[in-house]
C-alpha cells in the first residue's frame, strides 16, 4: 500500500520531521476555506500514488484567489499515468537554497534496511550518479551512521545536524511501522539553514499491516473489494477486462504477470483462499458479475486444501442462475480435478491443460 503524500506527511508530524504547513481537501469549495486558513502564496499538488506530478502539471504555485480559481480544476481534472486525484494539497512556498534526498528501504535480498541518499534531490534518484548506499541491519539508525550520511553528503554545522536528525527520525518511523519504503525527496535545506521535507514518500509492508491497525485508515477500498474482505477473500480491481480467479496470492500474481506479458489486461485480482466453499466462491462470481468492464474469466486453480470440484460446482451454480454469461478459460489442477473437469463438460467453462494455453486463449478470447 503506498500512501498519498499528504498521507505520508501525517506519518513525518507524527515522529517530528520538520514540514511546511499544508492542508489537504477533495473538492474546491474544501480547498476554498483552506486557501483562507493557509494564506497566499502556496502550492497546489495533486495528490496521485505515482510520480512525475510535476512535469505532468499537477504542481503550481498560487499566489492569489484569481490563480486559485484557474489552477486548482486545472489540477484536480489532471491525470497522471493512469491515475486520477484522490485529493489537493495546498502548501505555504518554500524558500529553498537546496534540495537534497533521502530514503530507507527494505532490502530483502540482503535481510536489512538500507540508506540511500544524495546530494541533489527533487530529481529521480536512479538518475543520480552519487548516490549514498549504506546498509543498517534491522535496527534504527545510529548517531554514527547518522552523522556519517551528512558528512558523504557534504554537509557541515547546523545543516549536517538537520539532515542527521532527520535521518534517524525516518529510521524511527520505518522501523516501528514496519515500512517497505520511506522517502523524502527533496529534503530541502532552507535559507536559514532549516532541514524540512517538501515531499513523502511511504509503502508499506502489505505482509506486516495486520499489526498496525493506525495505518487502516489509508488503505483505500471500493465497494466490491470491501465486499470481498467480509466475503473471506482478496478481491483487488484492476483495469483491465479479464478477471483473473485462483487460490493463493502468489499463483494468483503470477498468473497476472503471465497474462500481462502476453498481452492480457487483468480485470481483477481474485484469491479465493484455502478455506473456500462453494458458497465463497459464487460470492466471489457475483463481485466479478458486477465488474461491467469483465470480458472473460481466467482460472488458475492447483486444488490442495480446496478441491477443485468446489470450484466447479460455483460455476455450475452461477451458469445455473444466469449468473454469468461471460467465456471462463480454466487450468484446473490437484484434488478431484479430473472429477472437476467432468462437471464441466458441456458448460460454457473451456478447460485447458496448462495454464499458458488457458492464457492465450483467454486473449485471443476477448479480442475476438
Amino acid at each position: 500500500m503506498q500512501l498519498l503524500e499528504f498521507q505520508a506527511k501525517e506519518l513525518f508530524r507524527e515522529y517530528g520531521i520538520s514540514l511546511l504547513d499544508s492542508i489537504s481537501s477533495t473538492n474546491i469549495e474544501e480547498g476554498r476555506k483552506h486557501a483562507k486558513e493557509l494564506g497566499y502564496p502556496f502550492v497546489i499538488k495533486i495528490q496521485v500514488p505515482v510520480g512525475g506530478r510535476g512535469k505532468a502539471g499537477g504542481i503550481q504555485k498560487c499566489q492569489n484567489d484569481d490563480e486559485f480559481e484557474l489552477k486548482y480544476p486545472q489540477v484536480m481534472d489532471l491525470e497522471i499515468k493512469g491515475e486520477k486525484a484522490r485529493a489537493i494539497l495546498l502548501e505555504k512556498m518554500a524558500d529553498i537554497k537546496k534540495e537534497l534526498y533521502l530514503s530507507i528501504f527494505l532490502n530483502r535480498s540482503k535481510r536489512c534496511y538500507t540508506i540511500i541518499a544524495s546530494a541533489e534531490g527533487g530529481v529521480e534518484i536512479e538518475s543520480v550518479k552519487n548516490q549514498i548506499i549504506k546498509e543498517i541491519g534491522l535496527g534504527e539508525v545510529s548517531d554514527e551512521i547518522a552523522d556519517a550520511v551528512a558528512k558523504e553528503m557534504g554537509l557541515e554545522g547546523s545543516i549536517a545536524e538537520g539532515v542527521a536528525d532527520t535521518l534517524k527520525k525516518l529510521s524511527k518511523l520505518t522501523i516501528e511501522k514496519e515500512a517497505e519504503l520511506v522517502e523524502i525527496n527533496p529534503l530541502a535545506i532552507m535559507q536559514d539553514d532549516s532541514v524540512t521535507a517538501l515531499d513523502g514518500k511511504f509503502v508499506t509492508d502489505d505482509n506486516a499491516n495486520f499489526r498496525h491497525d493506525e495505518l487502516q485508515k489509508y488503505q483505500e477500498k471500493t465497494e466490491i473489494e470491501e465486499q470481498a474482505e467480509k466475503s473471506g477473500f482478496s478481491l483487488v480491481e484492476l483495469d483491465g477486462d479479464i478477471a483473473v480467479v485462483g487460490n493463493g496470492a502468489g499463483l494468483v500474481m503470477s498468473t497476472l504477470d503471465m497474462l500481462s506479458d502476453n498481452g492480457g489486461k487483468p480485470a481483477c485480482f481474485l484469491d479465493v483462499g484455502g478455506g473456500a466453499t462453494t458458497e465463497s466462491v459464487y460470492e466471489a462470481l457475483t463481485l466479478i458479475s458486477k465488474l461491467d468492464r469483465v470480458k472473460g474469466i481466467l482460472v488458475n486453480l492447483y486444488g490442495g486444501i480446496v478441491k477443485t470440484t468446489v470450484v466447479a460446482e460455483a460455476f455450475l451454480k452461477a451458469y445455473e442462475n444466469n449468473l454469468i454469461d461471460l467465456p471462463v478459460f480454466s487450468r484446473l489442477k490437484g484434488t478431484e480435478s479430473e472429477k472437476a473437469k467432468e462437471m464441466l463438460q458441456g458448460s460454457r467453462t473451456n478447460i485447458f491443460d496448462s495454464v499458458e494455453e488457458a492464457i492465450n486463449a483467454a486473449v485471443m478470447g476477448v479480442k475476438k
